[in-house]
């Protein structure tokens, strides 16, 4: 039986984070930020980066990151979570930043990679597009070469943060099959499109690719696992948002039914409340140690991986678009209107439920996982049907 305990280091890490993000992310300021056009405080993102090192923090010291794992990366996005942190950091840090470190592209990442560290270079990976599969099977981009030079024409969607990004890791078909390229947020023939989404704490948008200069990262034909990589590790991290998210729900409905009185007493001594408060709590704990599970499986490198990982973003979705919808029941009225802070969590519940393949595509792929790993001679594998 396995035991999961952070280091000293590690809850002196969750500790500084936490202490940061009550500084910089009180509700007041994400209810600022979410009406902005980029959607985060480019100070406080430089903070991020530079003063604490969280943007850096998986990428290696030889680049300017700090060389941790997966364990530290997940400490972060759960703490951000909580608070519903308006930051390009799944999109920059985890994504982009995961499909530069799987591509093995030394020359990209020596050129990429130090601008994402330092905060100066808000990164993004656009793979979906008309169906909003994160897959790329069926990719409808394409690249091609003329004169020597890449160029990439299509369409993307639902790409995080892709109205401010300044580097877009796109995949698309090329000739040798599903490659991976980076293209400069300024670029010719490109052009973006703010999408109006449920979710108004974290951008997305709809990027149009007309012959559009690209630098090919990896080998040609090599995306798919880069992809499936990045995504995995950005499921991960996910539902450690998720995790931090439910928690911040729980609390906030467990202080209010100590607070609101009807009939003369606590809402929270009525049986109703208490029981949907303890369901909350064992649901809260369970994605937890789901999605801690999942980060101590990425950083040691076990073999079923893609099985937990996808354990993991199922479960700690429902978990938390439970969570968030009990809290606004326990809230009554007040959960209901625009001033409390409830739907907020609510609405990031729901999107992320959805972004990087939703509970039941993530529980086929959890299912195939298994019936590959069961056959004789076979070893599992990671289908690339993630939406």
């Amino acid at each position: 039986m396995t035991t999961f305990v952070f280091t000293r280091e590690q809850q002196e890490l969750r500790r500084t984070v936490r202490r940061f993000l009550a500084d910089k992310s009180p509700p007041e300021q994400v209810r600022r930020l979410m009406d902005t056009e980029d959607g985060y405080d480019p100070a406080t993102w430089s903070q991020l980066s530079g003063q604490l090192g969280l943007v850096g923090l998986a990428v290696p010291g030889e680049y300017g990151g700090s060389g941790c794992g997966p364990v530290e990366q997940l400490i972060v996005c759960e703490e951000m979570g909580r608070v519903l942190l308006c930051a390009p950091y799944l999109s920059t840090a985890v994504l982009a930043g995961g499909a530069l470190l799987a591509s093995a592209d030394r020359a990209a990442q020596a050129d990429l990679l130090p601008g994402i560290v330092a905060g100066s270079l808000v990164a993004t990976l656009a793979v979906a597009e008309d169906d909003g599969t994160w897959s790329t099977g069926a990719l409808r981009t394409q690249a091609r070469v003329q004169g020597g030079r890449w160029l990439v024409s299509g369409q993307k969607k639902f790409v995080l943060d892709g109205a401010s990004a300044g580097l877009i890791l796109v995949a698309a078909q090329a000739p040798a099959g599903p490659s991976l390229f980076a293209v400069d947020g300024a670029a010719p023939g490109l052009a973006r499109r703010p999408l109006r989404t449920l979710d108004m704490t974290r951008k997305q948008a709809v990027i149009d690719f007309d012959e559009v200069p690209a630098r090919l990262v990896g080998v040609a034909g090599a995306a798919a696992p880069i992809v499936d990589r990045a995504v995995l590790l950005g499921s991960i991290m996910l539902a450690a948002e998720q995790v931090g998210g439910a928690q911040r729900c729980l609390d906030m409905s467990v202080d209010y039914a100590k607070l609101r009185y009807q009939f003369g007493r606590p809402i929270g001594s009525f049986q109703a409340v208490k029981h949907t408060c303890a369901d909350m709590l064992l649901e809260v704990e369970s994605a937890r140690s789901a999605a801690y599970y999942a980060a101590w499986a990425a950083a040691d490198g076990v073999s079923d991986l893609p099985l937990v990982a996808s354990l993991a973003k199922a479960y700690c979705s429902e978990a938390y678009s439970r969570a968030a919808a009990e809290t606004i029941r326990i809230h009554g009225g007040i959960g209901f209107t625009w001033e409390h802070d409830a739907h907020l969590y609510y609405r990031r519940a729901k999107s992320a439920e959805a972004m990087l393949g939703t509970p039941a595509e993530h529980r086929d792929l959890a299912a195939g996982y298994l019936i590959d790993a069961g056959e004789p001679g076979g070893h599992a594998t990671r289908p690339r049907t993630m939406t």
